[in-house]
């Protein structure tokens, strides 16, 4: 096998021109057997790996610099370096993780996992070596789905000052994990179908570098007007009108015409922007008919493309999926907002049912949040669904354009907590920490299913800025003997004892359920809170229970710093000073990937970890 010949960086310099189509079919075969075992990233990177074999080919790693974008394309980058036997525990706990990592490699030059940023990088990466004197080629890979993420477009702004070279990969499949929607993906499908402009242009550059001495001084000349070759055939070029050097499209399956013009774009005073045309899902049927299926997958059947593993049950992503849909028809006023993840929040039902009252913006969460702003005060009531992790990118929009207008904007906050696999980008361990510190920022929990469902519609009822944070997974249905109103402001007590206090907030009452049983077993006769609200915190409740008890102990799946545990000690240290206060919740660092459960244990958010704070505190 060819792919058996790479053992490390710049191996793929060894590899004979007419060898590359094997390769890169052994390398599809590889990440489709591999991804069938361990889950991960697959239709974006069967899509990426020519891509990236003309790019490895033509670049000297790890002196020459490649920034992806999100970094989920990157495994056949991996390969290359010398990691195909880190394949093995891809996105297990101590395994490889699936995005860039620097310190898993000197080859990888940005730790990525959110969109629209590597350009912003990659100019810094630029400007740092230019201030050095060194004179290596920084490469940003960004995806068309991306470029509807406006920092991309910042950054774009200033990279267009250069002088010096700057190459800037724009891999258009068409898709980023749905289907790409607004004017970009309209501008991009226009330049895709510009096959006689691009044959033209081909043509004209070819026949002045024939002229002896001159030719490729006027080649340059032209490309660096805007009045240039192009302007004739697309009028109002978006990337050259903005100053950059565009070249393309180009066929991403083609490695020979890639690595053609990724020399040409090497010799480019400034930046310059390669137009990549590649297919999502490419070399495996099913990953090509559904890439946003295989965008992440858990280990699959190859012959059927069918993940394994039974479901065991609806998930809370189902939960929200089937309320709204039940609310929307109740309420006509309600409309929905995705950052171009209508599958993966939950949304699809609603867009399918009431899609003019379905909004997908791209991947643009702080257009998003402003966006929902303009509807609430239009007199819609906008639900906002993200993930917890991307949420973290619209802080300031919610904080100014939502809360401080008080406007009635639901935030609907999927994937928080822990969430696995991906690791610490996509953990959504923040959330209660920045949405607690905002003034009329109302925040919930749901212990389980029904709780989800209820805290939608009284979000719906409530005037101001809602936010229900719930985790990945099946939704938990234990506990639904619980089924008390919820009311703004109060907790709901699942069993009355006393000395010591059990809080849970949102997914952790599960865990506290077994911690409290324990703790029955061993003598103890604590009392047991769903918390519900984090903010506002019930302090009604912590005042009755503060006459009986000396130890209230929370748990939560957010970090310590600004969560609800510390919320409930600074209560207790102003009003209760003889009550202590026992925070359980995650350290102040950053997690890494590996599954929820021995993520749990690593950091201590076990049941068993829970009743040994307390007995050890006790001691």
């Amino acid at each position: 096998m060819i792919l058996e010949k790479i053992k490390k960086p710049n191996d793929i310099h060894k590899i004979a021109l007419s060898d590359f189509p094997k390769l890169a079919q052994e390398i599809r075969e590889f990440l489709i057997a591999s991804v069938s075992k361990t889950g991960g990233h697959l239709a974006s990177n069967l899509g990426a790996v020519e891509l990236t074999l003309a790019l490895h080919n033509v670049l000297d790693l790890p002196e020459d610099k490649i920034i992806w974008d999100v970094g989920h394309q990157a495994y056949t980058h991996k390969i290359l370096t010398g990691r195909k036997e880190g394949f093995e525990r891809l996105r297990m706990e101590g395994g490889m993780s699936g995005f860039p990592k620097r310190k898993e490699s000197a080859c990888d030059a940005y730790d990525a996992g959110h969109s629209s940023n590597s350009i912003s990088a990659g100019l810094g990466y630029v400007r740092a070596r230019d201030l050095l004197g060194q004179k290596h080629h920084v490469v940003s890979v960004i995806g068309d789905g991306a470029l509807t993420g406006g920092m991309a477009y910042e950054a774009l702004n200033n990279a267009a000052e250069l002088e010096t070279n700057f190459i800037i990969i724009l891999n258009d499949n068409n898709m980023s994990i749905s289907k790409n929607v607004g004017g970009m993906s309209s501008y991009l499908n226009a330049l895709r179908t510009s096959e006689v402009y691009t044959g033209f242009k081909l043509g004209v550059t070819k026949n002045l570098k024939k002229i002896p001495k001159v030719g490729t001084k006027m080649v340059d000349t032209v490309r660096k007007t805007k009045s240039s070759i192009k302007q004739l055939f697309i009028p109002g070029m978006l990337f050259e009108n903005m100053g950059l050097t565009y070249l393309g499209p180009v066929d991403g399956h083609n490695m020979r015409q890639m690595m053609k013009l990724f020399n040409e774009a090497k010799r480019v005073e400034g930046a310059v922007v390669v137009h990549v045309l590649t297919e999502k899902g490419k070399g495996y049927i099913p990953a090509s008919i559904h890439p946003d299926r295989f965008h992440g997958t858990g280990p699959f059947d190859i012959k059927t493309g069918r993940v394994l593993g039974e479901k065991s049950g609806p998930s809370y992503t189902d939960v929200f999926s089937e309320t709204m849909v039940r609310l929307g028809e109740k309420e006509k006023r309600l409309v929905a907002i995705t950052a171009a993840m209508p599958e993966g929040t939950g949304l699809k039902n609603f867009g399918k049912k009431f899609p003019e009252r379905f909004y997908d913006v791209g991947i643009a969460e702080e257009h998003a949040v402003s966006f929902a702003a303009g509807l609430a005060l239009g007199g819609m009531i906008p639900v906002v669904a993200v993930y917890s992790s991307f949420l973290q990118r619209s802080v300031d929009q919610i904080l100014h354009d939502v809360c401080m207008q008080n406007l009635h904007v639901i935030f609907a906050i999927d994937r928080a907590g822990l969430v696995g696999a991906d690791g610490e980008t996509h953990h959504g361990c923040f959330d209660l920490s920045y949405l607690s510190m905002m003034p009329n920022m109302t925040v919930l929990a749901p212990k389980n299913q029904w709780e989800l469902e209820a805290m939608l519609s009284f979000a719906m009822e409530h005037p101001g800025p809602c936010a229900i944070r719930y985790p990945k997974g099946a939704a938990y249905q234990g506990l639904s003997e619980f089924k008390a109103p919820i009311v703004y402001g109060k907790s709901e007590v699942l069993e009355r004892g006393r000395e010591i206090a059990v809080l849970a907030a949102g997914s952790m009452a599960e865990i506290c359920g077994k911690a409290v049983k324990t703790l029955k077993q061993r003598g103890y006769c604590p009392t047991f809170i769903n918390a519900r609200f984090v903010k506002p915190l019930d302090t009604a409740l912590l005042d009755e229970l503060a006459r009986d008890h000396r130890l209230f102990v929370t748990v939560e799946e957010n970090v310590k710093n600004g969560g609800f545990g510390e919320h409930v000690a600074s209560y207790l240290e102003a009003c209760h000073p003889d009550v202590r206060a026992l925070p359980i919740a995650i350290w102040d660092r950053f997690i890494e990937h590996g599954s929820v459960s021995f993520l749990r244990a690593k950091i201590g958010l076990t049941a068993e970890d829970i009743v040994k704070a307390i007995e050890e505190y006790e001691d």
